[in-house]
Order: C-alpha cells, then structure tokens, then sequence
C-alpha cells in the first residue's frame, strides 16, 4: 500500500539521521505533543450566562425622605441633631425618591427582629428564583450547584438551605452560604459557581442568588459612622443561571470570558474600611470609615494592575507605557503613578460598583471615565440604592433596558467587598439583549439619566 511505503521510507529516513540529530528532533517532537496535550486537557468549558433576574419589591415598600423622616420621629431614637445628620447624608447620597425599605420599616413597631429579618430574605430570595426558573426553562432538579450570598444575615438554617427548602432541589446539589463579602458577593458568587461547575465531571447548571438584609442591622444609635448605612443602604436582590452545558450556548445571553479577585486585607486601614461592629452603647450596625474612599481607589489600582495586561488590547498597553516612561523621563513621577490605561479600549459597556455617590465619583477619577461611563452607576444608586451584591445586576438590566448590548460586546462588571476585596467578572455577549418581561427598570428607564444634584455644602463629621 502507498501509505505503509511511505511510513516505511520516513522511518528509513529517521534511521539513517546522525544521532546527535536524532535525539534533539525525538525530544522536541515528545515535548510538542505533550504541550499539546496538557493545553487540551487543562482547557476549561465554557461557562454560560444563561439568564438572570431583579428583585423589585411592592410599590408599598418604596420609601422617600418624607417616609424616613417620619420613621425617625415616630421611633423616638434619633436626637434633633442625628435627624439633621441623617436628611443631610441623603440630600447629598445620590438616592432617589423610589428606593425600597425593608418590612419592619412600615411595621409600626420599630423593633428589629429576626422575624423580619426572614421576612425580608424570603421577600426577595423566593420571587427572583422562581422568575428565573420560569423564563430560563429550568427545573429545580436540573440546579447541580447553588450559590447565596448576603454579608450581613446568616441564619440557622441557611439561606441555600431555604431555597433548597422551599424548591425541592435534589439531594445532591452543591449549596454555598457565603456571608461577609460585602458588595463584592455578587461577581465572587459568579467566580465560584463557574469554578464549582467547572470540576464536575458533566456539565450542569448552578444558581447563583445574591440579597443584602438590612433589617437586624439597622442603627439605632449617635455613631455617625454607622448612621450613613441607614442613609444609603436599600432592600434588592438578584438571581443569575450559569451553565457550562453546550448545547445551552444558543438560548445563553453572555459568556463568562475571565474573573479576577483580588484581596487587600493585609493593610489595616482596607481591612477596618467596613465593619459591622456594636456602638459604646450596644447598639449594632456597620460602620464605614473615612478611609472607605481612598481604600477602594488604592484597591482598584492594584486589582486594574493584574487585570489590564489580560483584557487590554496589546497597543493600549504600549501608550500606557509610553506615557509613564515619559513622565519618568520628566521627573514627575507622581503623574507616572497616576497614569492608568483606557479600559474603554477593553469594553463596551462597564457594571461599576454603585455603592454611593463618593466611590463612583472615585472611580470615574481615577480610571478617567466620563458621565456616560459611570451613567448605569449613578441611574442604579437612584433608582434603587445600595442594594450591595446585587448592584452589578440591576446596573446590567439598565443597559438591556436601553437596548444597548449587542452581539460580540465585552462587559465588565466591577464589585468592592469588605475585607478590603475587589472582584472582576469579564462578558462577552452573545447575541442582542433588550429587557426581559420582569426587567426592573420597565416603567421607568425613559426617565433615566437623571441630572445631576446641585453641588451641596462639604459637612465634616467624625
């Protein structure tokens, strides 16, 4: 046969080589195939955003300045000068008048409770899964991995274990708790569903749900640390589908293409930023610091350090070099170590993290984003406040509200987390996406930019 007369004539060939020749050529030839091999095996699936969803409460539950005025008078907890301290962080919070307030707000009973506290998970952690479910045509026994996440309330049983509950899931599901992640819990509990999926032998599907709960954390007392969280801080919660199963890549919004979580607890000042901790007089709240601020800048600069070289194209890395290597060779190194890359060359559309008007003024100054850049951040803390981890989905719907995504469109979404933390989840989306039935800005994105407030008095506290 020809072929066997050829493989003849090559090993003929072979044979006949010098040995030093030979040698080299076996070892490299071996070394190729196992790279080769090592990269197929390593290679990892593809993980799928296949859909998500919103929380949005009952119009009941909206609270304005009046609402929480009235909550502060009729409780009879706040002096006439914490009330002033109070209106005046919220004139200068960036909030709305559409936000939403947990239960025991409207209760009558200004008391705290854990019954409430179970109230407020169940509100939002139940409506959202069961949306999900419905639209993405996934049953509760398909779900292999199950991922919540809320930092500030941690019952017995979990709130996995509720949702495991009260859906059915089958025995075998892989359910995550993670508590005191801060904002960050959100694109961490994307991280660890595509990880967790990722080690399973057969593709599968994995549920992330990510609530803050406000309600056994409201402050009561005169730190005025602790006082701003009751200014800013508001009920949401959302749900995200995950799936490596291939043949799920058609009916799938996004692909996740990269995560990065850095960790900066090492410092003290980033480690002590927020703190949920109890006043002198017993009162339990979370308290954030004056260093909050500049914590989160000096966090994004090392977290953008390890993820630009990754997601940036190879030419805007050589201008970032080029303009710190010219502004060393100036003698002003101060303006080198201020140079940053435009990330706007790496994505179309950025989730950055919405946690108050200061941080994302921040943001927008230390990576030199303009109004449009950071537009989803700053309609997201008006809208619905700081509703902690799932800030990043609600800022995602907007942008699908406007019918801005378009197929091949990178995405970015950026999260801070207590501890100190910074987490990167990096999209690519996989066909148009306009807003869902249940998006929660349908009604009310034509009124969105806002302008923005009037430049307010500067009032120091301790």
């Amino acid at each position: 046969m020809p072929s066997s007369s050829t493989a003849a004539a090559a090993m003929a060939s072979l044979r006949a080589l010098p040995l030093p020749v030979l040698v080299p050529l076996v070892v490299s030839a071996l070394a190729f195939l196992v790279t080769v091999l090592r990269r197929v095996l390593r290679r990892q699936r593809p993980v799928y955003l296949l859909n998500y969803s919103c929380h949005l409460p009952d119009v009941d539950r909206q609270v304005n300045l009046e609402v929480c005025e009235y909550f502060g008078l009729k409780c009879r907890r706040y002096s006439d000068d914490i009330a002033d301290f109070m209106r005046l962080i919220y004139s200068k919070s960036g909030l709305g008048q559409e936000t939403f307030a947990p239960p025991f707000i409207f209760s009558g009973r200004f008391e705290k409770t854990l019954a409430f506290a179970v109230q407020e998970a169940e509100e939002g952690l139940f409506a959202v899964v069961g949306q999900l479910l419905a639209k993405a045509d996934v049953t509760p026994a398909d779900i292999s991995v199950l991922v919540v996440a809320c930092s500030m309330f941690s019952p017995m049983p979990s709130l996995a274990s509720m949702i495991a509950h009260r859906f059915k899931m089958r025995p075998d599901v892989k359910a995550y708790s993670v508590a005191g992640m801060g904002c960050s819990a959100g694109t961490v509990g994307i991280d660890t569903a595509a990880r967790s999926l990722r080690c399973q032998r057969r593709p599968g599907y994995a549920l992330v749900v990510v609530t803050e709960n406000t309600s056994l954390n409201w402050y009561f007392g005169e730190n005025k640390h602790m006082l701003v969280t009751n200014c800013i801080f508001r009920v949401g919660t959302a749900a995200a589908l995950v799936t490596d199963v291939p043949a799920r890549r058609a009916d799938a919004k996004y692909e996740l293409v990269r995560t990065l979580r850095t960790h900066h607890g090492a410092d003290d000042a980033a480690f002590h930023a927020a703190t949920q901790m109890e006043d002198e007089r017993g009162n339990l709240g979370v308290a954030l610091t004056k260093d909050l601020v500049r914590v989160a800048g000096a966090a994004l600069r090392r977290h953008i350090t390890t993820l630009g070289p990754r997601v940036l194209p190879a030419a805007e890395m050589a201008r970032y070099a080029w303009r710190v290597a010219r502004a060393y060779a100036a003698g002003n190194r101060k303006a080198a170590a201020a140079e940053v890359p435009d990330f706007q060359r790496a994505f179309e559309h950025m989730c950055i993290h919405s946690g108050g008007k200061a941080v994302i003024d921040s943001v927008a100054r230390l990576m030199g984003f303009g109004p449009s850049v950071v537009e989803p951040a700053r309609a997201t803390l008006h809208r619905f406040g700081n509703t902690s981890s799932s800030l990043v989905f609600y800022e995602l719907a907007y942008f699908e509200a406007k019918r801005r995504v378009r197929a091949g469109d990178r995405l970015w979404m950026l999260a801070f987390g207590t501890g100190f933390k910074a987490c990167s989840n990096v999209w690519r989306a996989l066909r148009d996406c306009g807003p869902d039935a249940d998006n929660p800005w349908n009604g009310c994105v034509h009124r969105y930019p806002v302008p923005p407030p009037p430049p307010s008095k500067t009032h120091k506290h301790p």
